[in-house]
C-alpha cells in the first residue's frame, strides 16, 4: 500500500516542466538585454528584417496614396517602347519627350510589359504598386546580405532605410529605370554568395540589358570571377553574360546593330550641366569638355588599380573560407548530432547499440581533428582582424564559438556563422561601384539608388566614431535632397565622398591577415 508506481504518468512531467519554459522565454524573451540586442546587435537583423519590410511596406502605400506623383520620365519610356511596339528596331529612330532611346534591350522589353499592364502607360497609379513591390524585393535582397555579413547593427539600417526622402521618391513617385537594374544586381550578389554563379551571370547581365551603370561594378566581380572560379571557368562566366546581351539585343542587332551599339551603350554621352549633382560649382564650359572627361576617366582607373591589391586579398580570404565551410560542416553537424545523443541516452546505452569497431569508426569520423580545432579558435581572430574594431559581447558572440559546452547546458559543441565571411566578398564590390560613383563626371537624381544601399555597409566599414559616420549619412541625404543643386551641396557631397574613401583606404590597406596561416601562427 502507498507504493509509488515504477512508471508515473507521462502528464505530471509535462506540468513540472511548462512553469520552467515560460520561465526561460521570459528570461530569455521579455527582457532589457533581449530588447537591447534588438537594436545593438546584427545577429538579430533577420528578426528586425521582417519589420522593416512589413513597416516599408505601409509606409510606401501611404506615400503612394498621398503624395502626388511626379511625371518626368515616364511618358518618354512609354513613347519609346511605343516606337519598338509598333515595329521600329532602329534606336535612331526610337525616341521619347525627353530625347532619344539610350538605354539597352532589356529595359524596352521590361518597360513593354510595363505599357501593356499600365493600359498603355496612362494608369500610373497601378505602375506605382509595380514599384512598391520591386522596392520590396530589392530591400529583401539587401537585407539578406547584410543579415549573412553581421556587420551592421539594425538600427542603423532602420534609421538609414526610413529616413531617405529621395529613394523612396525615385522608386514610387519618379518611376525610373535605374531601381530595376539595381534588383537585378543585388538578385546577382545574392546568388554569387550563395556559389550559383551562372545564376549570379544571368542577372548581372540582365541588369546591364536595362542600364549600363551595373557595369560599376565589374572591376570587382570579375577579380571574384578569378579568385573563386580560376580563368576557364571564368571565361565560361563572361561568356554567359556576353551570350545574354546577344540574345536579348537580337531583333536589333540583326536590323540596325550600329544604331543599337551606339545608342545603347554610348560611353562618350555628354550630359546637360543643369541636372548634375555632383559638379555644380564647375563651369558648363569645363564640365562638358573631353578633357575634364578624360581626366575623370584615368582617376577612375588609377583609384581601381590601387585597391585591386587588397581587394584580391579579401577575395582570396573569402575563397579559403568557403572552401573551409564545405570541409567541415558535415564533420560539425555529425559531432553535434552525436552530442545531442549523448543527452538523450546513456553513454553505455550507446555503445550496446553498435558492434565495439563501428562505435569506434563513427567516433573517429564524428570527432575533428586538433589541427581543425585549432583552426576554428583562430578564425574567430583572424574575422576581427579582417572586421576590424568589435562591438563587445555583440560581435564576439556573432562570429565563432569554438570552445566546448558547459556540462548539462547546450549540446553543440560547434557553431560557427560561416556566412560572416560574406563581409570579405561584399567590400570589394560596393568600394567598385563607390569608386565609379565618386568618379563620376555628372550624377543625376536618380542615380542615388546606385550606391545608397551600399552606404551604411562602407561607412561602418571605416574606424571613424559613429557619430561622423551618422553625420557622413546625413550630410550625403542632405546633398540628394537639394533641388536643383548648388555650389554647396555639389562641394559637400564631394567631401563626404572623399571623407568615406580615405576612410576606407586606410584601414584597407593595414595588412590583411592570411586566413591560410592562421592556424600556423596559433
Amino acid at each position: 500500500m502507498g507504493k509509488i508506481p515504477a512508471n508515473p504518468p507521462k502528464s505530471l512531467p509535462q506540468r513540472k516542466e511548462n512553469p520552467n519554459l515560460l520561465s526561460k522565454i521570459r528570461k530569455e524573451y521579455v527582457s532589457f538585454t533581449f530588447a537591447k540586442s534588438l537594436i545593438f546587435d546584427p545577429a538579430r537583423l533577420p528578426l528586425i528584417s521582417v519589420l522593416i519590410l512589413a513597416a516599408e511596406l505601409v509606409l510606401n502605400v501611404f506615400i503612394v496614396q498621398n503624395v502626388p506623383y511626379t511625371e518626368i520620365d515616364w511618358k518618354a519610356y512609354m513613347q519609346e517602347c511605343e516606337g519598338f511596339l509598333n515595329g521600329t528596331t532602329d534606336y535612331s529612330v526610337l525616341r521619347g519627350d525627353t530625347g532619344p532611346l539610350v538605354y539597352p534591350a532589356g529595359f524596352v522589353y521590361i518597360y513593354s510589359a510595363f505599357y501593356y499592364l499600365t493600359s498603355h502607360g496612362t494608369n500610373i497609379r497601378l505602375a506605382q504598386y509595380v514599384f512598391i513591390a520591386i522596392y520590396l524585393m530589392q530591400l529583401m535582397l539587401v537585407l539578406r546580405l547584410y543579415c549573412k555579413s553581421r556587420k551592421i547593427p539594425p538600427y542603423v539600417m532602420a534609421i538609414t532605410i526610413f529616413t531617405s526622402y529621395r529613394i523612396h521618391s525615385i522608386y514610387v513617385l519618379r518611376l525610373f529605370n535605374d531601381p530595376i537594374a539595381i534588383l537585378f544586381l543585388y538578385a546577382a550578389l545574392n546568388a554569387f554568395i550563395e556559389g550559383r554563379w551562372t545564376l549570379g551571370s544571368v542577372m548581372l547581365s540582365l541588369g546591364v540589358s536595362v542600364k549600363m551603370n551595373i557595369l560599376l561594378f565589374a572591376p570587382a566581380i570579375l577579380l571574384l570571377y578569378i579568385t573563386n572560379l580560376g580563368w576557364l571557368k571564368t571565361a565560361l562566366q563572361l561568356s554567359v553574360c556576353g551570350l545574354i546581351q546577344l540574345v536579348l539585343g537580337a531583333p536589333f542587332l540583326l536590323t540596325h546593330p550600329w544604331q543599337y551599339l551606339k545608342g545603347s551603350f554610348d560611353l562618350g554621352r555628354v550630359f546637360e550641366h543643369k541636372w548634375t549633382v555632383n559638379y555644380r560649382f564647375l563651369e558648363p564650359e569645363v564640365f562638358e569638355s573631353k578633357v575634364f572627361h578624360l581626366a575623370l576617366l584615368g582617376l577612375h582607373l588609377m583609384l581601381l588599380a590601387v585597391f585591386a591589391s587588397p581587394c584580391y586579398k579579401y577575395f582570396q580570404n573569402y575563397c579559403r573560407l568557403r572552401h573551409l565551410e564545405m570541409m567541415l560542416v558535415p564533420q560539425i553537424e555529425a559531432q553535434n548530432k552525436a552530442e545531442k545523443e549523448k543527452v538523450k541516452k546513456p553513454k553505455k546505452s550507446q555503445a550496446q547499440a553498435l558492434p565495439p569497431s563501428t562505435a569506434a569508426t563513427k567516433a573517429d569520423e564524428e570527432k575533428l581533428s586538433e589541427d581543425q580545432e585549432k583552426f576554428l579558435k583562430s578564425f574567430e581572430k583572424g574575422m576581427k582582424k579582417m572586421s576590424g574594431k568589435q562591438q563587445g559581447n555583440v560581435e564576439r558572440n556573432a562570429a565563432v564559438a569554438a570552445e566546448p559546452p558547459a556540462t548539462n547546458s547546450v549540446t553543440n559543441k560547434f557553431s560557427i556563422h560561416f556566412d560572416r565571411s560574406t563581409q570579405l566578398a561584399l567590400l570589394p564590390i560596393f568600394l567598385s561601384n563607390f569608386i565609379g560613383i565618386v568618379c563620376a563626371r555628372s550624377l543625376h537624381y536618380q542615380f542615388y539608388v546606385w550606391y545608397f544601399h551600399s552606404l551604411p555597409y562602407l561607412t561602418w566599414y571605416t574606424e571613424y566614431p559613429n557619430s561622423l559616420k551618422f553625420l557622413l549619412l546625413l550630410l550625403v541625404e542632405f546633398c540628394w535632397n537639394t533641388y536643383p543643386s548648388t555650389v554647396l551641396s555639389s562641394l559637400v557631397l564631394h567631401s563626404c565622398h572623399l571623407i568615406l574613401l580615405v576612410g576606407i583606404g586606410k584601414k584597407m590597406f593595414r595588412r590583411i591577415p592570411d586566413l591560410a596561416q592562421l592556424n600556423k601562427t596559433n
